[in-house]
C-alpha cells in the first residue's frame, strides 16, 4: 500500500508565511556586505598606525597630548549607546514604534555626545594634520571615524521618519539593520581607542 504525502495547507489569511519569514532580509544582507568592506577599509588605516609608529622612534611626537580621561568618558557614552540601540531593536520587536524611535532619539543624542568630544579634541589639539606622520594617520582615522558617526545619526533619522510616519510597513527588519550599522561603529571605535590613546 502506497501514501501519497499531501502538500502543505496554505497559511491562513493574515498568518505570516514561515518561508517569507525564513528569508533573509535583502537590506539587512546589503549593508552587512557593505559592512564588511568598511571593516578592510578600517583593517587599512590600522595597518598605517602601526606601520608608522614603528617607522617612528618617537610615537607619539614630542609635545603631543591628547585628553585621554574625558574621551575615555565619550566612549563609554558611545558604548553604552549600543545598549540603547538594542533597546530600540527590543521594542520593535514588540510592534512599539514610538517607544523605538524614542530610543533611537535618545542613541542619536548620545553619539551626537560623542561627536562633540572630537570636535573639542580637534579644536584644543596641539598638533595638526600636515605636522607629523602621528598628526596625519591620527586626523584620518578618527575623521573617517566621525564621518560614519554622523552618517549613524543621519541613518537613525531616516529610520525614526519613516516609523512615526504614514507608513504601516513592519519597523522591526530597519530598525536591526540601523543597529548592525551602530554596533559595527561602536566596535571599531573600541578599538581605535584602545589603539590612540591608551596603546600609543
Amino acid at each position: 500500500m502506497s501514501v501519497t504525502a499531501q502538500p502543505a495547507p496554505p497559511p491562513e489569511p493574515g498568518t505570516p508565511d514561515p518561508a517569507y519569514e525564513a528569508a533573509p532580509s535583502t537590506l539587512g544582507v546589503g549593508v552587512v556586505v557593505w559592512l564588511a568592506s568598511e571593516l578592510m577599509f578600517f583593517a587599512g588605516l590600522f595597518a598605517a598606525w602601526f606601520a608608522l609608529r614603528s617607522a617612528n622612534d618617537a610615537w607619539p611626537p614630542e609635545g603631543v597630548e591628547l585628553e585621554t580621561a574625558r574621551t575615555a568618558l565619550a566612549t563609554l557614552v558611545l558604548v553604552s549607546s549600543s545598549g540603547v540601540m538594542h533597546l530600540a531593536v527590543v521594542a520593535s520587536r514588540q510592534g512599539d514604534r514610538r517607544a523605538a524611535a524614542r530610543w533611537l532619539g535618545l542613541t542619536a543624542f548620545m553619539g551626537f555626545v560623542f561627536l562633540t568630544n572630537q570636535l573639542l579634541e580637534y579644536t584644543a589639539a596641539s598638533f595638526q594634520i600636515d605636522d607629523h606622520s602621528y598628526g596625519s594617520i591620527f586626523y584620518l582615522m578618527t575623521g573617517f571615524h566621525g564621518l560614519h558617526v554622523i552618517g549613524g545619526l543621519i541613518f537613525m533619522g531616516a529610520v525614526v521618519a519613516a516609523i512615526v510616519g504614514s507608513s504601516r510597513a513592519p519597523a522591526e527588519t530597519t530598525v536591526e539593520v540601523c543597529a548592525y550599522y551602530w554596533h559595527f561603529v561602536d566596535v571599531v571605535w573600541v578599538f581605535m581607542f584602545l589603539t590612540i590613546y591608551v596603546l600609543q
